[in-house]
């Protein structure tokens, strides 16, 4: 995997460095050209005026008998251009000059005026060369008209194409031999700090997917986030599975009571039962009413045990236990569950005080469930804790409606705390005679999350605990 990705780098830099060695080549190429060409259109439209002057300015060019001149305007005209001129008869011999510079000749043969005009040799070197002619009573005169080359210049330029195309492809051929090689070294030094990283991050989930949860990187380089976004994620499933470890752990520990609970009873309701069904013995109606009380207490007991498994797994799922939601007073309800609790005989002696500055709070709730949640967090409270436990319930109405049922008793561990709303969890202080299903706290928490709330809890050792519902 690393090297595919290694290879796949370096490929995509060499392509993409050909394609612009291929595009630089072409325009420069365009550009010499399209240079060439304007700096070949500026001379040839630079020449083109001259010739325009040259060509016109035989206007200016007299003669009176035998003399020819440049009249007081050409001269004018020269001066403006800063130009020379000199006039030849028919026999390339000088008549007339004006600011001829010394270095020009003052005869000419006809191979010095055409190479002269051709190449700017042979005439002056200083001096770029237009010709013209003036016909004056039958006779021809050639004039010369000089410029500095500083400012028209003539140049020929002689190539052979096919050569020329044979120069540009090889060049082109070893621009890009080399460039390929220089990106293919350094595209791999370069890709080596990319792909590398990748390939640890490969390797990380790799070890992840496993289940190999040790796994650390040192954050550093353009991946930084995503290491420690790695480390995050490997420290997140160690943290999980410590977590399911302990669920598992508690789950087979209640499963292990649960079926030491379902066992005792079922065992009392099968020996009675036997007992009844002997036929030689003759029960009397005290003794069947006593055995039959038994048997339904055990039963009611495995009833219990069942609804709760069967609860807590439709919460669990957010299987809709009920619809019955109905706005009803949370005091009363309250209030009702506490007197019920108090009826019971085991509980009539217990100190429950409850505390409400209002008598009417309404709200939009399942009545039998919330029944049901608050019912388990004061049992859970008096279970819990000696049976001289003070316990204060208190509702307050502000923006939202908060329950809070606080006991005075042993309190909570603060690591057994975080796991007092887990499913099968069993506190420390739950002795032999109050061992239930484990799942009363989680249910209750399971219950308020329904109705759209939420349940805190904070505990002291040796100071008690408190309980929070926010509807």
């Amino acid at each position: 995997m690393k090297w595919k990705l290694t290879f796949r780098f370096v490929a995509t830099i060499i392509s993409v460095v050909i394609i612009v060695v291929l595009l630089n080549s072409v325009a420069i190429i365009m550009t010499i050209i399209n240079s060439n060409a304007r700096k070949q259109e500026d001379r040839r439209l630079s020449g083109h005026s001259m010739e325009n002057f040259v060509r016109d300015f035989s206007e200016y060019i007299l003669a009176e008998g035998e003399e020819i001149y440049v009249n007081t305007q050409g001269k004018k005209t020269l001066d403006n251009k800063e130009t020379w001129i000199q006039i030849l008869d028919e026999d390339g011999d000088e008549v007339y000059q004006y600011k001829r510079p010394d270095n020009i000749p003052v005869k000419y043969t006809p191979f010095q005026i055409v190479h002269g005009y051709k190449y700017n040799a042979g005439i002056g070197s200083a001096s770029t060369i237009f010709m013209g002619k003036k016909e004056v009573e039958d006779r021809f005169y050639s004039y010369i008209i000089g410029i500095s080359m500083q400012k028209v210049r003539r140049e020929v330029i002689t190539y052979n194409t096919n050569e020329l195309g044979i120069y540009l492809k090889n060049t082109i051929l070893i621009v890009l031999i080399i460039d390929s090689v220089i990106a293919l070294f350094f595209g791999y030094l370069f890709s080596r700090g990319i792909t590398k990283p990748l390939g640890n991050i490969i390797t990380g989930v790799g070890r992840l997917g496993k289940g190999e949860y040790d796994v650390y990187y040192t954050p550093k380089g353009v991946y930084r986030d995503i290491y420690n976004n790695l480390n995050n994620l490997s420290n997140i499933l160690k943290s999980n599975r410590r977590e399911r470890k302990k669920l598992n752990k508690m789950r087979d520990e209640w499963i292990a009571n649960i079926s030491h609970d379902i066992k005792t009873p079922l065992a009392s309701i099968k020996g009675y039962a036997e007992i009844l069904s002997d036929h030689d013995y003759d029960f009397s109606k005290e003794e069947i009413k006593s055995y039959a009380a038994i048997i339904d207490d055990k039963s009611n007991y495995i009833r219990k045990l069942v609804d709760d498994l069967n609860l807590t797994t439709k919460l669990k799922n957010n299987i809709s236990t009920t619809n019955n939601k109905n706005e009803i007073n949370i005091v009363k309800l309250v209030r009702e569950t506490i007197i019920d609790i108090l009826n019971d005989p085991k509980y009539n002696e217990c100190d429950i005080d409850f505390i409400t500055e209002e008598d009417i709070i309404l709200d939009k709730v399942d009545e039998i469930l919330m029944r049901r949640a608050i019912s388990n967090l004061l049992y859970n409270a008096l279970i819990h804790n000696d049976s001289d436990v003070k316990i204060k319930v208190k509702i307050i109405k502000d923006d939202r409606i908060h329950i809070f049922i606080k006991d005075d008793g042993k309190g909570i561990m603060p690591d057994e705390l975080k796991y007092i709303f887990d499913r099968y969890y069993r506190g420390t202080n739950t002795g032999e005679e109050h061992k239930g299903s484990g799942l009363g706290m989680a249910i209750a928490k399971d219950i308020v999350k329904a109705q759209g709330g939420n349940i805190k809890i904070s505990s002291i050792i040796n100071e008690g605990t408190e309980i929070e519902i926010i509807l």
